[in-house]
């Protein structure tokens, strides 16, 4: 639908209506702009003293005007209009530039953004009006081996500057091998993997090297959920920007390389707030998901035990109620589960906040009824004077291996985060024929999700009757002493910080027997307990773990 677009304010009616002419030209479709019609542009803009410019369809007919100030225009708005992921939107923009500066940020940027077939700037001459060099650049389709570190992507083809008579690019060619090509790279990527498609983003006011790791870690996290990373981008600031996170330059080009590269969602390495969310969200379909939300989703697919599955919703439904504020909000639906569509759900979204409330409430009232069934069979064990002893540690440690060598047992244990979230407990003979219970514990991970605390502080209240703690640590890891700490700081939240542990390195098979001595001592100096390496897929390795507990248990002390 032909429409004028901008502000027409001061402008005298004989000009207004030779700016509508403009919808009557028609520019052959293999060419990018016309001499005529260009000097029509610049003669407007010179008497006007505005930017001028003209969306042109490929069969060459005008389908908008916009009127702009001085030093730019302002596109219409096609955030409701949808454009095929291998596609462009069929239209390319020609408009004056009156100072003879090449494209601007802003040019490139609507180019990205509105995925436009070509962006066209054309010189006015400040004395006669008549239009000088013609600049023209359009989007290159890339491909994730081509995008070069951290934010350094050749993102733009940029065409020979020429006089509007010297223009022998032939348009509709060279659009249609963009967009045969972009179409190539989108489909031999979704051969490679079905899965969600997404870029990561850390934004970080302090060390490079911390940023690099919580990358690591989220990276971890997104595979995890099953999603294929495309893409990561770390940026440095003084501060946050309180609105977009990044910085709306810095956005602008993740969404340029999300188009690019044909994800479908931005994962940020830190919890949004939900109008954070919204700004992000405005005019592109990418999903926007936080730590939070990643983490929630990756619960959301390992909760097998009815208890677990409540736990999850529950998380999840407290998480998206502060979120249900605005409403029916576009940006807010894409929230809907996470990456897979897992959980709640878009329904349960656009409820209003007392069913959701209720919801809350009924799932709140079940947990304590499954808590004090759960209490009941601790008194019971504590009155057969059977000690407890539980698996703690970070997530991927390997506490469901060490469970199943222990006790011969085949609970599940995979090689990545929170592969199992419901506890388990089994009994366990230690060689002097003296029986224990011992529990495997769901994973901890650093800045777990509030919620998500909340929720599985029931499960996790199975640790406060345990005689001892077990503390798992991947000896592999090169964050191994942050992941303690995390590990301890969630104790202490518990309130599980007074009960005896022991200090256990796991994957010890890893490690050269030099690097992991220095790693016992200092994690000995550091935390003051035993610390004792294992590799829990060798069997041999388990005896002086068990004879430490027998020890302890025998004594009392650690």
């Amino acid at each position: 639908m032909r429409s004028l677009h901008g502000n027409t304010h001061g402008l005298k009616p004989n000009q207004i209506r030779r700016i509508e002419k403009l919808y009557q030209r028609r520019i052959p479709p293999h060419q990018i702009v016309t001499q005529e019609f260009a000097r029509q542009l610049a003669e407007l803009s010179h008497e006007t003293n505005r930017q001028i410019g003209a969306l042109i369809d490929r069969k060459g007919y005008v389908e908008y005007v916009m009127v702009g100030d001085a030093k730019r225009i302002e596109m219409p708005d096609f955030r409701r209009v949808r454009v095929a992921g291998e596609r462009f939107r069929g239209l390319r923009c020609v408009h004056t530039h009156l100072r003879g500066e090449d494209l601007t940020r802003d040019d490139l940027t609507d180019l990205a953004l509105l995925r436009l077939d070509l962006m066209a700037s054309i010189d006015v001459d400040e004395e006669s009006g008549l239009p000088g060099i013609v600049r023209a650049a359009h989007l290159l389709p890339s491909t994730a081996p081509e995008l070069h570190g951290n934010g350094n992507s050749k993102s733009f083809g940029f065409l020979d500057p020429a006089l509007p008579s010297q223009l022998t690019v032939d348009f509709l060619a060279l659009v249609e091998a963009l967009e045969s090509e972009m179409a190539r790279n989108r489909r031999t990527a979704r051969r490679a993997s079905n899965a969600d498609r997404s870029i990561l983003v850390n934004v970080s006011t302090g060390a490079i090297s911390d940023a690099e790791d919580s990358m690591a870690e989220l990276r971890e996290l997104a595979e995890s959920a099953g999603v294929v990373v495309v893409d990561e981008l770390i940026q440095r600031r003084p501060s946050v920007d309180p609105r977009t996170v990044l910085g709306k330059g810095k956005l602008d080009e993740v969404l340029i390389r999300a188009m690019q590269l044909g994800a479908d969602a931005i994962i940020f390495d830190r919890e949004l707030q939900p109008a954070q969310v919204r700004s992000i969200s405005e005019g592109t379909d990418l999903k926007v998901i936080d730590r939070s939300q990643l983490i929630l989703d990756i619960f959301a697919q390992r909760a097998q035990s009815h208890e677990g599955k409540i736990q999850v919703e529950l998380a999840q439904l407290k998480y998206m109620l502060p979120r249900l504020v605005m409403g029916q909000n576009s940006a807010f639906s894409r929230l809907a589960g996470g990456i897979g569509g897992r959980g709640p759900g878009e329904t349960k979204l656009e409820t209003d906040r007392r069913r959701v409330r209720d919801r809350i409430h009924r799932l709140e009232k079940e947990l304590a009824a499954q808590a004090k069934r759960r209490e009941q069979r601790r008194k019971e064990r504590l009155r057969h004077a059977v000690p407890t002893i539980s698996i703690v540690g970070y997530t991927n440690a390997g506490k469901s291996t060490l469970l199943n060598a222990l006790t011969q047992s085949e609970v599940l244990a995979e090689s990545r985060m929170f592969a199992t979230l419901d506890p388990t407990t089994r009994r366990l003979r230690l060689p002097r024929e003296r029986e224990v219970i011992i529990n495997d514990t769901v994973g901890f991970i650093r800045a777990l999700p509030p919620d998500l605390l909340a929720a599985f502080r029931s499960t996790l209240e199975e640790i406060a009757g345990s005689r001892l703690l077990i503390h798992l640590v991947d000896a592999s890891n090169p964050r191994w002493q942050q992941q303690i700490a995390s590990v301890d700081r969630i104790l202490a939240d518990l309130e599980f910080q007074n009960i005896p542990k022991l200090i256990v390195f796991n994957k010890s098979d890893l490690m050269s027997n030099e690097n992991l001595q220095g790693m016992i001592r200092r994690a000995g100096l550091e935390s003051g307990h035993q610390v004792i390496a294992i590799s829990a897929v060798n069997r041999d390795s388990l005896r002086p773990l068990l004879e430490a507990v027998e020890n302890f248990l025998g004594t009392g002390t650690n």
